[in-house]
């Protein structure tokens, strides 16, 4: 997800509490950070500070709409009355949130608006006796409960929803790592091989050689 907020506490500690709630947060301070961001990465929701310095989160809103954009929006703002509410939802806002607000409040909405992004994944997942419960954000092989951390989650949740398909390295750090993650250290490998190890056996998490990995149930081929 995307965070433009211009007021660098209240950014640093909005981020700090989706990043702990297990989503990857990429920030921006303005509208044109904000531009570039989403003309690079495909996000499943964006939070806008509605009134920046460099203008009204709303008109730009407006105008990625009839771009065509459809990536769900939240606007925070101070601005409170049902008349600059109903203006935020008709410019294109999918969900208004006052300041101030509750974090958890936030963090609830924020993650049903990436429910509403394309290409959602089901609420259960399968490969093979592994199944993925991503609205519990639970994981049981066999029926055994797993005991992983919310990035292992993250990866295993991505590899799933593309089962039997190899998945990029890049493409598992941009799903699941921010903007601030190194691409270039061994962050991945040292997590998939832990990942691998709570699985456990018959293995269901591959590598695949100058690609990534893949997570597949070769047993039922």
């Amino acid at each position: 997800m995307l965070l433009v907020e211009d007021d660098a506490d209240l950014r640093f500690g909005v981020a700090a509490a989706l990043r702990a709630a297990g989503l990857a947060v990429d920030e921006a301070v303005d509208l044109p950070q904000a531009d570039e961001a989403l003309f690079i990465t495909a996000y499943d929701c964006v939070v806008f500070d509605r009134m920046l310095p460099s203008g009204d989160a709303a008109a730009y809103v407006e105008e990625l709409r009839r771009t065509g954009r459809a990536v769900p929006v939240l606007f925070l703002t101070a601005r409170d009355t049902v008349a600059d509410r109903v203006e935020g939802f008709a410019r294109g806002g999918d969900d208004y949130l006052v300041k101030p607000f509750a974090v958890p409040e936030l963090v609830a909405r924020v993650r049903s608006l990436c429910r509403r992004a394309p290409a959602v994944a089901p609420p259960v997942l399968r490969v093979g006796d592994v199944e993925i419960d991503t609205a519990r954000r639970q994981v049981r092989r066999a029926g055994v409960l797993l005991t992983l951390t919310r990035r292992e989650f993250a990866v295993l949740e991505v590899l799933a929803t593309r089962a039997d398909r190899a998945v990029s390295r890049a493409e598992l750090i941009e799903s699941c790592w921010d903007e601030m993650a190194e691409p270039q250290s061994n962050v991945l490998e040292v997590l998939v091989s832990q990942l691998r190890r709570k699985l456990g056996t018959p293995p269901l998490l591959h590598t695949v050689r100058g690609v990534g990995y893949r997570l597949t149930d070769e047993s039922a081929r």
